[in-house]
């Protein structure tokens, strides 16, 4: 029975064995639903004959395809060579009502359907294992300090609980789409050779598509649409999209200059082979790289639309790869991803360091808004805040020693702000007075 294959890991899925368990079980339901139909001539007795003797092997598969040139034609010979060979002699051969008013798509596509709701839910688990790491971590860095950047520049205070949690957020909007994209393809045709049922009634499909948690498509042309396949591939896309994402902001926080956490290094483990200081961002490297590999495949699906007239074949070969592929990269991108987020290497010593490296830049909006409570038109305290501003910067940037903006700004006779004023302005917790807001709703997040 099928529902031995229902959860294997991602490799076992795309595997020909996988592919002919799920064409052997369609054919057998496909049979007893002729049986339970009572039409063509096909008894309850045969069906469960069919099922019990139904088998083939891979390998006998492929030496009879190198004939025949139809995978499906060879694939129902091997069956039939097993369902016949013990039939009483004289006795019809239960195997003429194997694939009975049935088309080659109807069981391909039917297959692959299940196949990628399969693929699907592994990558549904591993969406939510990288979830619910996200939020417990960001919890876990509610009140670390760090400095947000824009254009990779210093802006304002935040915490690094808020990184963990805006990858949270996204996960679940992934999570979502990957629900979406699962329910539009698990979808199954049994309807004939242009999808008219000439050769077979509604009843089978309906029957098939039950006993495989699938729903029938409404009309397939024979094949089952295309944009089904397309929206599960753009959806995969997304998601490595988003790891892409994840990963491009360890790689930057793991830059020497900046340094506030890096993926996990082994002991043991090795950087360069000529420099042994290094520790390279190798794995979330990686991951950069494969989710290039899922998005290019997107592509493929959405030029599968397209075919000619019903059916023609252009999208068959595209798919064997890309659909494959494409689940494989990205079940194995979370498999990366997912103990890097679970041990993550951070450090916050380093967090408050570079939140303190410009100087007190990082303060100049608070120190614009309270200039305007004074009096002070916008456009005269952006002039005053920017003139100290630049001044500092360009200390920093020829490494001078000079003053901090705090206090150029205490010795800047515009500025009016008292010593008191100026100690709450120069709070980083000012910025974060209303972060409660954030993880409040974080806590009702669930995968």
């Amino acid at each position: 029975m099928i529902s031995r294959y229902t959860r294997p890991a991602m490799g076992r899925i795309w595997e020909t064995q996988n592919k002919f368990e799920i064409w052997k079980e369609i054919e057998i339901l496909a049979c007893e639903a002729q049986a339970e139909l009572g039409k063509i001539g096909i008894t309850k007795e045969d069906a469960q004959w069919i099922r019990d003797h139904a088998d083939f092997t891979v390998e006998r598969v492929s030496e009879i395809e190198k004939v025949t040139n139809h995978d499906v034609i060879a694939f129902l010979t091997n069956m039939a060579e097993y369902i016949d060979a013990d039939i009483p002699e004289g006795a019809e051969p239960p195997s003429r009502w194997v694939h009975y008013g049935m088309t080659s798509s109807d069981l391909g596509d039917t297959a692959l359907c299940y196949q990628i709701t399969q693929a699907c839910d592994i990558i549904l688990d591993d969406i939510k294992q990288l979830g619910e790491t996200c939020k417990r971590r960001a919890f876990e860095f509610e009140d670390t300090l760090c400095v947000g950047r824009t254009h990779g520049i210093h802006a304002e205070p935040m915490t690094f609980g808020m990184k963990f949690a805006s990858w949270a957020w996204m996960l679940k909007r992934c999570e979502t789409r990957m629900q979406e994209a699962r329910a539009c393809i698990a979808t199954g045709a049994i309807s004939g050779a242009v999808g008219s049922y000439s050769n077979i009634d509604p009843f089978v499909e309906k029957y098939v598509c039950e006993k495989l948690g699938l729903t029938p498509d409404p009309l397939s042309t024979q094949v089952i649409a295309r944009d089904r396949h397309a929206q599960v591939m753009s959806t995969l896309a997304v998601v490595a999209s988003v790891l892409e994402a994840i990963a491009t902001q360890i790689r930057l926080l793991q830059q020497t200059d900046v340094i506030e956490a890096e993926e996990p290094f082994k002991k043991g483990q090795k950087g360069s082979s000529a420099m042994p200081h290094k520790r390279n961002p190798i794995t979330v490297e990686r991951v950069c790289g494969l989710s290039r590999i899922v998005k290019a495949n997107s592509q493929v699906a959405f030029d599968n639309v397209a075919l000619w007239y019903e059916r023609d074949i252009s999208h068959s070969g595209t798919e064997r790869v890309a659909l494959a592929d494409s689940f494989t990269a990205l079940d194995y991108m979370f498999g990366k991803m997912q103990p890097i987020l679970d041990g993550l290497f951070t450090y916050p010593a380093k967090m408050e360091h570079n939140l303190w490296r410009t100087k007190g830049l990082i303060f100049s909006s608070r120190v614009l808004l309270e200039l305007v409570q004074t009096g002070i038109t916008r456009e005269d305290a952006y002039v005053i805040v920017q003139r100290n501003a630049m001044a500092v910067w360009g200390d920093i940037q020829n490494a001078v020693d000079g003053p901090t903006f705090r206090e150029r700004l205490e010795a800047d006779p515009d500025v009016t702000l008292t010593p008191e004023q100026l100690d709450g302005i120069f709070d980083p917790w000012a910025f974060l007075q209303r972060k409660k807001a954030l993880f409040e709703r974080l806590e009702g997040l669930e995968f």
